[in-house]
């Protein structure tokens, strides 16, 4: 949904250069709500298998979403004694406004989370990471619904879980497989341009992020996992089922509108294969034909209906001829605008004139066909007639296609680049970004408000597409391996 000519504001993906071993490469987030019981034993696992298992350095942080327990004393007595945990307090709950509130102050270039209980099996966790930190992908998740995925909970949470994502499928056309699963991560560069998009703060976050990511085209790795259901979860089913609902709708209503500036997440030209030239294979052929038949099946109508018009008071080959000139003029333009994606008045008479001599021979196949629907029968009927116009005209169809792909509009080298003449959407509707918490606290305001002049999502100077890629490799950790035999799992230091 790209609403400007201008370059995408996230840089291409690279996989993160080598550096010193020290600072972070992955921060994995524990949002936690009273959980003095498993908080525990859940981060000094978790930091168990990170040190055998994970080559670069890492770093837990434990969000505390406003718990009202002995959770916090937990926390701040796990960071005493293990160096790689932090802790981040929040006053207000929501697992939603806690990784947005973490990962927005992070400086590791990969960002994660993971649920407290450890339901997803930590073996996921490395292959969930690897395309994020190889730069083949932008966001990653884990999936409870894959088919090599083993899963052991009951039949309840399994329907619900199913049902929600047919639900996302059908509403909001979702391909992701599973949207809750406790088991994400992400860039840090796509979560600072992502993250102020997303009005949830609750359990409907990860889905509207996951959402918002498809929808802008960015690259979404799925992982099987290994999961096993926490008999002992706090989660309101059927709150959180409500609030997930209402926020299909508002997000669905969202994108219908256009009022999501999906631009901002788009990658620098080039970034995608599809962009590239590459000789001998068509690009946008698909797309192409399937705009060509809407465009030809419309147009077809209106010949029909002109024919029949005129021919109630002119001969066969005038009405033909009078209903094709007006129905090719339509379809011309038609075409140039929603099948080829040409833009302005720039060509448009040329275009027009082209289109001309394309109807010219469109006008030759149908007349020839009706002067030999007449040479056979000297009264042909009227259904005989359209019958025998709509074969001809199909085989015409064929050879407009050709023509208008090959001479009338090519696909040249010069229109590769991503111009206002070529392909460009509507203007983006008026936009809201939420306050981050770097920008003072307050309250998360919500994106799809409309209004005033579209805000800077981050207060930061290096938004555009070569300044992010600039300040990206300046801020990124260099990456260097860890051997597993130099850190002693026991040792909590």
């Amino acid at each position: 949904m790209r609403t400007d000519s201008s370059p995408g504001t996230l840089p291409a993906r690279e996989h993160l250069p080598a550096a010193p071993a020290g600072t972070p490469v992955l921060d994995v987030v524990i949002p936690v709500y009273n959980e003095e019981k498993d908080l525990q034993p859940c981060v000094r696992r978790l930091h168990e298998h990170l040190a055998r298992t994970f080559p670069y350095a890492f770093r837990i942080t434990i969000a505390d979403n406003a718990s009202t327990d002995t959770t916090p004393r937990v926390a701040a007595r796990l960071a005493e004694r293990i160096p790689e945990v932090t802790v981040h307090r929040l006053e207000q709950k929501g697992r939603g406004r806690a990784l947005r509130a973490v990962w927005s102050a992070s400086d590791a270039p990969v960002l994660a989370y993971m649920d407290v209980d450890l339901s997803t099996d930590l073996n996921a966790l490395l292959p969930l990471v690897a395309p994020l930190i190889s730069g083949h992908s932008d966001l990653a998740i884990g999936s409870r619904l894959a088919r090599s995925s083993r899963v052991v909970r009951g039949p309840k949470r399994e329907f619900i879980s199913r049902a929600y994502n047919l639900i996302l499928r059908g509403s909001l056309q979702a391909r992701f497989s599973d949207a809750q699963c406790g088991f994400k991560a992400i860039r840090r560069e796509v979560a600072r341009v992502l993250l102020p998009l997303v009005e949830d703060t609750g359990w409907f976050f990860d889905t509207e992020m996951l959402v918002l990511a498809e929808r802008a085209g960015l690259r979404i790795h799925e992982v099987p996992v290994d999961w096993v259901d926490d008999p002992d979860s706090t989660v309101h089913i059927v709150r959180t089922a409500t609030d997930d609902l209402k926020g299909v709708w508002r997000v669905g209503r969202a994108l219908a509108t256009g009022s999501l500036p999906l631009d901002r997440l788009t990658r620098p030209f080039g970034d995608d294969p599809r962009d590239r030239e590459i000789s001998d294979v068509p690009t946008g052929l698909a797309r192409q034909l399937v705009g060509f038949c809407v465009v030809g099946v419309l147009s077809t109508l209106c010949y029909l209906l002109l024919y029949t018009g005129f021919r109630a008071f002119t001969g066969s080959q005038a009405a033909n001829a009078l209903a094709l000139l007006l129905s090719a003029v339509a379809n011309t333009a038609a075409n140039r605008r929603l099948t080829f994606g040409v833009r302005g008045r720039g060509g448009a008479v040329r275009h027009q004139a082209q289109g001309l001599v394309v109807f010219g021979i469109g006008l030759a196949l149908t007349s020839g066909s009706l002067a030999a629907l007449g040479a056979a029968t000297s009264e042909p009927a009227h259904s005989t007639e359209l019958a025998v116009l709509v074969a001809a005209n199909l085989a015409a169809t064929v050879l407009r296609f050709l023509l208008f792909r090959a001479w009338v509009f090519p696909d040249r080298h010069e229109d590769a680049s991503p111009g206002p003449a070529r392909g460009t959407g509507a203007p983006a509707g008026p936009y809201h970004a939420p306050a981050g918490p770097h920008q003072g606290g307050g309250a998360v305001a919500g994106p799809y408000q409309g209004g005033g002049a579209v805000a800077d999502p981050y207060d930061t100077p290096s938004f555009r597409a070569g300044e992010v890629a600039d300040s990206w490799r300046d801020a990124t950790v260099q990456l260097l391996p860890v051997r597993p035999h130099d850190t002693d799992a026991r040792d909590l230091r």
